[in-house]
């Protein structure tokens, strides 16, 4: 299976379980490999044969902008079904990461695989 990766998309929203984290957008970064296969796109040299993945990361901004979760875990479920349903991804891998949720911690991630 072949990969395209979007990596470090950085993304403002609401997500967190404690007061403070509900009042204000916070940093997320999202990294995404999404499972597709390139080869009749890379015969044709034609978007159509490939997935949009500059659609799909305004899709995802779009969602996360507007959301407020409680938990990492379920932003990062939502960031993969909406990118399952884009056409041509079979599987994705998604990992969303929380700077400085943690004391002494560079930041929090979750990671999730997904299929059809």
């Amino acid at each position: 299976m072949d990969r395209i990766r979007i990596c470090d998309l950085l993304v403002r929203c609401i997500l967190g379980i404690n007061e403070n984290e509900r009042c204000a957008k916070q940093d997320v970064l999202i990294n995404l490999t999404l499972h597709t296969d390139l080869h009749k796109a890379g015969k044709s040299d034609r978007i159509e044969d490939t997935v949009d993945y500059r659609a799909l990361k305004k899709r995802v901004l779009s969602m996360v902008e507007n959301s407020q979760y409680l938990l990492v875990e379920a932003l990062a479920e939502a960031v993969a079904e909406l990118c399952l349903g884009q056409h041509g991804v079979q599987q994705v891998d998604v990992c969303v990461e929380k700077p400085h949720a943690l004391r002494f911690a560079r930041s929090v991630a979750v990671e999730i695989t997904r299929k059809i």
